[in-house]
């Protein structure tokens, strides 16, 4: 067993795999790197076949007598999961902090928390799925959920720990067994979860991680023929490349993919809350899935609505995000940084005007400052494709017809945010087309709600029971209401 640690700040973590309850490493490594300062943190292990095979196989043979317990079995496992993460949670903040660029107190207030519910909470909802009992004239059906055997976790690298166990929680409670990818660009708190997996005295196998690259190590784990399921967050075109690789198998997959989300604020709306809201979009750098990044401003009221949100942004701190006066921090790296400015400079190479920000922030090398472009054309590029940075573009709208068509205008449909008069924005909310939308609202999310988009935002839902509608396999049992005589008789 390896027992190879690096240190990050005072948290010692380690780099390798965790496969069949021990860590595994390899020959092949990895860099991680601070996007706060470019500081190496340390080398990662990059999994290969072997790795995966190994993984798979492990949780193959855990799967069994994981799925034979009941919720009720199960649950002090979890609990003890849920508070091993709980007693790390000053650990955990440093940790994504520093490998993420996400803000410390933002995890340390809200995330670690929020990690701690999805696998509690979720491991209390499975004492609730009873079975669904339909009578008919003929039988009764006993509908029930099984467990469906191994799941393939991948999670991206702007929330590592919040989406790994917002997936882990049902899958475990539900009784499959997990292997958990973790981000290449962010890997140092999956890799803490799994120090509290095997604190929380879970089987071997029960939970596996495995360290690498999408390309290496990601591909061989979607393509192996023994999964029950494969449940990612991340960009359209890996989903695409997954769904495809998983069909040879027919393996179900949940996909959680990109936004293009509507900020819409109408003529009724409270021009303060809304700019302080809007602020909020560039919040994580920006690099956040359901962030309203196209604010759609009724003409009416836009230049007052700018001059507010120009208010505000102008107070955003930009800077370290260990620093607990920060509101705004790093991009995740420089390959990001690279992207986010592309597109910018091609929006106004286009015709679009910089309302504010479009260059990089003299704090650090990743970082970008808070960016409004404006004069926009409904086809223009950075109207349509996910810029994943703290860029926002504006528009103006006349009429609720127009503001629907701007906001179904994209191929996406994950969020949005409407703010108005609550009777007036709940009746835009109906007409746009998206998995969920936020009124005089954002970021809002309770487990017992469905989560997901529409069109290239993603396939299936999670959350409460659509989440163990995912992780589970509806089985039905029939039991006749007379005796069954056996016939080829058609009479």
């Amino acid at each position: 067993m390896s027992d190879t640690r690096f240190d990050v700040a005072g948290v010692s973590v380690s780099p390798d795999h965790y496969i069949d309850g021990r860590r595994v490493a390899s020959a092949e490594t990895f860099e991680c790197v601070s996007p706060i300062d470019q500081t190496p943190l340390g080398d990662i292990a990059s999994g290969n076949l072997g790795h995966v095979d190994a993984a798979v196989t492990s949780a193959s043979l855990a799967f069994p007598a994981w799925a034979a317990l009941s919720a009720a079995q199960r649950q002090p496992y979890l609990q003890r999961f849920a508070d091993a993460i709980g007693r790390r949670a000053d650990a955990f903040a440093t940790l994504e902090s520093a490998d993420a660029g996400v803000l410390r107190s933002r995890m340390a207030h809200g995330v670690v928390p929020r990690a701690m519910q999805n696998i509690t909470w979720f491991a209390e909802h499975a004492l609730t799925l009873q079975d669904r009992v339909i009578e008919t004239p003929q039988a009764r059906h006993l509908v029930r959920h099984d467990p469906a055997g191994v799941v393939a976790i991948i999670t991206p690298w702007n929330s590592p720990l919040m989406l790994a166990t917002w997936k882990i929680g049902p899958a475990l409670a539900s009784g499959n067994t997990v292997v958990l990818k973790a981000p290449e660009w962010a890997p140092l708190t999956s890799s803490l979860l799994a120090d509290c997996a095997h604190e929380a005295g879970l089987p071997p196998g029960v939970f596996n991680l495995l360290q690498g690259s999408g390309a290496q190590t990601g591909a061989a784990l979607v393509s192996d023929a023994r999964l029950a399921r494969i449940s990612f967050t991340g960009s359209v075109a890996t989903a695409k490349w997954i769904a495809k690789t998983a069909a040879d198998n027919l393996v179900p997959c949940s996909l959680e993919l990109g936004g293009k989300s509507a900020f819409i604020v109408l003529a009724d709306a409270d021009l303060d809350a809304a700019a302080a809201t809007a602020a909020l979009m560039y919040r994580n750098a920006g690099q956040v899935c359901l962030a309203g990044t196209r604010l759609l401003v009724h003409a009416d009221v836009a230049p007052v609505f700018v001059e507010k949100l120009r208010e505000v942004v102008g107070r955003l701190v930009v800077g370290d995000p260990r620093d607990a006066a920060t509101e705004v921090g790093p991009i995740i790296h420089m390959r990001q940084l690279e992207r986010v400015q592309g597109f910018v400079e091609r929006a106004v190479a286009g015709g679009a005007r910089l309302l504010w920000g479009g260059t990089r922030h003299d704090f650090g090398a990743q970082y970008f400052a808070p960016t409004l472009l404006t004069d926009l054309r409904v086809h223009d590029e950075i109207v349509q494709q996910e810029v994943f940075g703290p860029v926002l573009t504006l528009q103006t709208f006349a009429s609720d017809d127009e503001v629907v068509a701007m906001a179904n205008g994209t191929d996406y449909g994950l969020g949005g945010v409407c703010y108005g008069d609550e009777a007036h924005a709940i009746a835009i909310a109906e007409r746009v087309r998206t998995g969920f939308i936020w009124i005089n609202s954002f970021g809002i999310r309770d487990l017992a709600a469905p989560f997901g988009g529409i069109k290239r935002s993603g396939v299936g839902r999670e959350g409460g029971d659509w989440s163990f509608e995912f992780f589970c396999d509806v089985k039905d049992v029939v039991v006749p209401k007379q005796p069954f005589k056996a016939s080829f008789s058609h009479r």
